[in-house]
């Protein structure tokens, strides 16, 4: 880094040497002017670091000096020194923003490097208190606008806050088209160049922020505008991301301070803030029509189940609908025949009778699907139940040659539900694993009853050969059966009943080698 440049002011030319050889000996960059007209105009076009002043200078005097280049460069570290050191003199110094006093004459070259060296330290010090306080409440920003995801609201709250932060009236915010690569004004405020500005080109251009004062150092030519939009100051700072290329503007008006390093460094930190709000505004964007084509495209699949599962449904129904139809019709057909034996004619009408009764089975069965039922609940002990449906089919299962074991572990909770439907879940499973084993043979239904959680589990587990696992996904779908003349409705009816009283039934299909069916339903549970 290049060594501070001081520029020291005093109409003695012998201590403006003096001055100059010290700190030059020190390693600083000294440049001397005993005209403190000229001085003025020096600093007017050209940066300096900091100012060495005398105060008492014939024309125009050290506070004069000093209040120019607080007006031009603002960040500038200021040094006073004089031979006439009062109270009234420091109070004065310290109202105008100076970082040290140092009296002449100086005993030592020791005294005024110390004084310089303080005095750099001072300006800093106070440029980084100026600093804090102006970050504090960057953060309230940040959140502000990182909590807004839509683009319209937060390109307003970004230009809210960069007039509030930057005590500016004119802002302006410009983004640069993929497709032209030109800029387009996105929003503003104000007063405001135009996008095709040289401002915004050379912004563009040398990705660098740029901070132009009508009355500070810099291009003259960069100036001109200023005195079209009637500014006293202008930065500009670019955003530039793999999916953003904008330029944020900032500007105040002549009567007002002009922009110091200080409001250059808070600019920046303000577009740094806003990139990331934007993009995570871009990213929330793409991530909703993401979402909403989902939805989307899961609504069209979800119709096109529906309509797939009615038409399953429907051709389910006209099947075990139609087959009885037809033994019917052909009973009755040949029924009819005069040449028809009487007693065959009865077999016919037996038979279609017995197509007839299938037929209201299937209906019945349908109706107990689509409505369970809707009686009140009442307290049912799942003990008694059991042991009812047991004994009501005792006769049927020991015909099958099906062996009940029936095992209650612990005290089994009292539960809310309707006894008639519970009693119609363990007829349906005690049938299904009845007719499991009804080869000949018979077989072994162990049925066991618990307290778990806050409810009942039942198991029933049979010893037939189960359920092939091709076919475990469907057993719960009405109409589907894995034995001859089943109705298929048996397990589905079972199910609803089961969810309808807030409870589960599944097939656990790990425990074997038989068919084996899990049933929770809650202490408390309501239909």
């Amino acid at each position: 880094m290049d060594s501070p440049f001081v520029f020291v002011v005093d109409d003695e030319p012998g201590i403006a040497l003096l001055c100059e050889r010290l700190l030059k000996r020190a390693g600083y960059q000294v440049k001397t002017e005993t005209d403190p007209r000229k001085a003025i105009q020096y600093f007017e076009e050209h940066p300096i670091d900091l100012l060495l002043v005398d105060i008492r200078m014939p024309g125009v005097d050290g506070f004069e000096v000093i209040h120019q280049i607080k007006h031009h460069q603002p960040d500038a570290a200021v040094l006073i020194m004089t031979g006439h050191g009062t109270v009234e003199t420091a109070i004065r110094a310290l109202r105008q923003g100076v970082d040290g006093l140092l009296l002449k004459p100086f005993g030592q070259g020791s005294d005024l490097i110390d004084a310089v060296k303080q005095a750099f330290l001072d300006s800093q010090q106070k440029q980084d208190a100026a600093r804090t306080r102006t970050l504090r409440p960057l953060f309230s920003v940040t959140e502000s606008l990182l909590s807004e995801t839509r683009r319209e609201p937060l390109l307003d709250l970004i230009i809210n806050a960069i007039c509030e932060h930057l005590n500016c009236n004119h802002t302006a915010c410009y983004q640069k088209s993929t497709d032209t690569k030109t800029f387009n004004l996105l929003a503003s405020k104000g007063k405001f160049p135009q996008p095709s500005s040289d401002w915004i080109s050379l912004v563009d251009t040398s990705s660098a922020p740029l901070l132009i004062n009508a009355n500070g150092p810099g291009d003259t030519s960069l100036k001109a505008p200023l005195l079209d939009l009637e500014l006293g100051s202008v930065i500009l700072v670019p955003i530039l991301r793999p999916n953003m290329n904008m330029v944020l503007y900032a500007a105040r008006d002549v009567n007002v301070p002009a922009f110091r390093e200080s409001d250059l460094e808070m600019f920046q930190i303000l577009a740094r803030q806003a990139a990331v709000a934007l993009e995570n505004s871009r990213l929330y964007a793409e991530q909703l029509d993401y979402v909403r084509k989902v939805e989307e495209s899961q609504k069209a699949l979800l119709q096109a189940e529906k309509m797939a599962a009615a038409g399953r449904l429907s051709a389910s129904i006209a099947h075990e609908v139609n087959n009885p139809l037809q033994a019917v019709q052909n009973c009755l057909h040949l029924a009819g025949r005069d040449d028809l034996p009487e007693e065959k004619r009865k077999e016919y009408f037996n038979l279609a009778r017995t197509e007839l009764e299938r037929l209201m089975l299937t209906t019945r069965r349908m109706l107990d699907f689509y409505r369970p039922g809707a009686t009140v609940l009442e307290k049912v002990d799942i003990k008694e139940v059991l042991q009812y449906v047991l004994n009501l089919m005792s006769k049927q299962l020991a015909e099958s040659h099906v062996k009940i074991k029936l095992e209650f572990a612990g005290e089994i909770p009292v539960i809310m539900a309707v006894g008639s439907q519970m009693q119609q879940v363990f007829i349906n499973l005690s049938l299904n694993a009845a007719d499991a084993m009804s080869d000949g043979n018979g077989g072994i239904l162990q049925i066991t009853a618990r307290p778990l959680g806050d409810g009942v589990e039942i198991i029933f587990q049979d010893s037939g050969p189960g359920i092939p696992e091709e076919k475990q996904s469907n057993i719960f779908e009405p109409f589907f059966s894995t034995k001859d003349g089943g109705t298929g409705l048996g397990l589905t009816v079972s199910y609803n009943i089961v969810t309808a009283h807030g409870g589960t039934l599944e097939y656990i299909s790990e425990r074997g080698p038989g068919a084996c069916f899990r049933i929770f339903l809650p202490a408390g549970g309501e239909q």
